[in-house]
């Protein structure tokens, strides 16, 4: 692991963090996925005016962590009303947690997990819930080792193709 440092993302770096939103989720679920379905998620989900509204939006955070000062994975986690589901009371939501892949098995995930739980803690919440497609056994698996268990599902929608997430929660 390099020197790795974590920064909040502003307005300003919308197309960086579009950039990287692109590469990760094409890279964690590209292969998975038809080209179509993807490219339709992609630019509803991660155009430059969409991230700015989310960014703006009041209870989410989003952070880049840096490595020599080039962003190689992001976060977004939401408290209160800016939760995707409101299921869970004095929760906070890791909405998106996503490394470029050639720094998976690196520690860098685990850094991310820890930011994250970290704010949870200060916004005063006593549990933290996400997210994970179902067939993504390798997150779900990271997840299980951080303490998270699988409380429920909801639906997602990539493109034109109805698929299943796991919740998964945590008590602080």
């Amino acid at each position: 692991m390099g020197t790795a440092h974590i920064r909040p993302i502003g307005v300003e770096d919308a197309s960086a963090l579009r950039a990287l939103g692109i590469q990760t989720f094409r890279e964690a679920f590209g292969s998975q996925n038809s080209f179509a379905d993807m490219e339709h998620y992609l630019n509803d989900k991660f155009s430059d005016t969409q991230l700015k509204s989310e960014i703006e939006t009041e209870g989410s955070f989003f952070y880049f962590l840096e490595e020599d000062s080039s962003p190689i994975g992001y976060l977004k986690l939401n408290v209160g009303p800016a939760q995707s589901d409101n299921i869970l009371p004095s929760a906070f939501e890791i909405e998106r947690i996503y490394l470029k892949e050639a720094h998976h098995g690196k520690g860098y995930g685990q850094v991310l997990m820890d930011k994250s739980l970290d704010e949870a803690k200060k916004h005063g919440c006593n549990t933290v819930w996400l997210g994970v497609w179902e067939h993504n056994l390798k997150a779900i698996k990271f997840y299980e080792k951080n303490g998270f268990t699988a409380f429920s599902t909801h639906p997602f929608k990539l493109g034109g193709d109805d698929q299943t997430d796991i919740l998964m929660k945590k008590p602080l």
